[in-house]
């Protein structure tokens, strides 16, 4: 009288999940799971199925179905008891009740059915201590944790003592031989171009106490740089030896193996900021993740935008709410809720509730938590209008030298933030030449990347173009070109309008953030 198996499978009987409670092959398995989608008939009211050997007891969720197999001599009501927690259980561990979503949260779904059923048998527990027993913390990943950050702060005061030794040395060498500090002119421009050309280094003199950030992206200007450029600045010639010798020394404990955790000023490129911490009472985030490949030639080859509405809440009184919200006027996007949402209120007046209206929403303080999920939605298209930024290449090849030329347009529907196109090259002993650029390029030496950025894209530099020289090369050497961005407006134009208090009183404050940002974003 027990479980054999838990499972989820799609209505064609593909097994996406699957939990075994007592001995069994995967051959027989397999072959249940795989006999059960032929045995379900049409217009039945009951949820259960009986074979020669085993019965089965399903319920469907969306296009799957969640199922038990259990011997004949199990107590029906007892696993349909089962089942109903199960069906609770599903939901909290994969917002998407798709395909996609089960295999995504697959081990997290198999530990929760394991807290559930143990040697076939139902444990008496509840949806709460279920997710509480499933997010106990480990002393010993803890412990880990501290032993190895405890050795990397150690291999980082080795590094800057023995830093500071070199620079001690050289600062004497220099003293015997000239009676001073050095002649400036020993660092000219091209030392001061390798530190622009390299990561991003904070560090500060031993002998001024002044300190120097030097930017991962450089700025190279049009045609030749001029003198002003080419020149140190006054006063901190020792300084920037100090940053060049300190990232010399870097590259050394690297190369012999060492683990170095290096303090760098955040790139300009990064696409996705850190959130700031909560603290209006209610906060909505509407995201929009762009999936969108295009075609070298023109065209494009997919394009799938997928949205959520995320809720946050800080304190357990402004729990009890419902959100109305105000869709934008895009038809190609369908929105679907959280399934404990009520479904119909939101159908007639745009309202999201709890199907449950004296269950409240949960709280949480953490800054950087991902929210409770009310609604989703999907948009694809074919229309290349639709897409907010194209990338055109055109490699051409004359003698030894291949020049690329690679031009940007945006659309006028968004202003893109944080623009970075990442071109691939071929493996090369220096950097490309850059004759032209709209904007700042950086050249990754380690991945042989080109990474071409603009801060901000609005009406004023709807196009813009890179031209660069590289040793003669095939054209598909280029492709394929990686772009990432945000933006502050969306496809859907979603809206929160109002809070609505369900226990009466004013209706709490709130916030409503909204970005659209590049999940995978190609040219191919």
């Amino acid at each position: 009288m027990v479980v054999l198996a838990a499972s989820i499978v799609g209505k064609s009987g593909k097994v996406l999940v699957s939990r075994q409670f007592v001995d069994m092959s995967r051959i027989r398995i397999e072959g249940l799971l795989a006999a059960f989608p032929k045995l379900i008939g049409t217009g039945k009211q009951h949820t259960y199925i009986e074979t020669e050997n085993v019965r089965y007891v399903y319920q469907p969720i969306e296009a799957l179905y969640l199922l038990l197999v259990t011997n004949k001599q199990s107590n029906i009501l007892e696993d349909l008891d089962t089942l109903r927690l199960l069906s609770k259980l599903v939901p909290e561990y994969s917002y998407s009740l798709d395909e996609e979503g089960i295999c995504r949260h697959a081990f997290e779904l198999i530990f929760a059915f394991d807290e559930v059923i143990s040697l076939g048998h139902k444990e008496n527990v509840t949806v709460a201590q279920v997710k509480q027993y499933c997010e106990m913390e480990s002393h010993e990943e803890k412990l880990h944790k501290l032993v190895m950050q405890s050795k990397i702060n150690e291999t980082k005061d080795v590094m800057k003592r023995k830093a500071n030794e070199i620079d001690k040395s050289k600062i004497e060498k220099n003293r015997g031989d000239k009676g001073g500090f050095g002649p400036l002119t020993s660092m000219g421009s091209g030392r001061i171009e390798n530190s622009f050309s390299d990561f991003s280094i904070s560090s500060t003199g031993t002998g001024f106490g002044l300190s120097t950030d030097v930017d991962s992206f450089s700025t190279k200007p049009k045609g030749r740089p001029t003198a002003s450029a080419a020149a140190p600045p006054k006063g901190l010639g020792m300084k920037l030896g100090k940053s060049q010798k300190t990232n010399q020394f870097l590259e050394s404990l690297k190369a012999e193996g060492e683990v170095i955790v290096e303090d760098v000023q955040p790139r300009l490129g990064q696409s996705r900021t850190a959130a700031p911490p909560l603290t209006d009472p209610v906060t909505l985030t509407v995201e929009e993740k762009l999936n969108v490949t295009l075609k070298r030639d023109g065209g494009v080859g997919s394009f799938d935008v997928q949205g959520t509405l995320s809720l946050q809440i800080l304190n357990q009184e402004d729990a009890h709410i419902q959100v109305q919200v105000q869709t934008g006027d895009n038809q190609a996007i369908s929105f679907k809720t959280h399934p404990n949402m009520n479904k119909e209120l939101f159908a007639h007046d745009y309202i999201l509730g709890l199907k449950d209206s004296n269950r409240p929403f949960p709280t949480g303080q953490a800054s950087d938590a991902a929210g409770v999920g009310l609604l989703k939605w999907r948009m694809q298209s074919t229309d290349e209008s639709m897409v907010p930024l194209t990338i055109n290449c055109w490699p051409s090849s004359s003698g030894n030298e291949t020049n690329v030329s690679i031009e940007y347009e945006a659309s006028s529907m968004f202003d893109l933030q944080n623009v970075v196109v990442s071109v691939p090259l071929p493996a090369l002993r220096e950097a490309p030449s850059v004759s032209q650029v709209d904007g700042e390029w950086r050249y990754d030496s380690r991945n042989s990347i080109l990474e071409w950025s603009v801060l901000l894209i609005d009406n004023s530099n709807r196009s813009g173009s890179l031209e660069f020289v590289v040793p003669q090369t095939d054209s598909s050497a280029f492709f394929p070109i990686s772009v990432r961005f945000a933006a502050t407006k969306t496809f859907s134009d979603l809206k929160v309008r109002n809070i609505i208090p369900l226990k009466g009183g004013n209706p709490p404050k709130f916030v409503q953030r909204t970005q659209l940002i590049t999940e995978n974003y190609q040219v191919v």
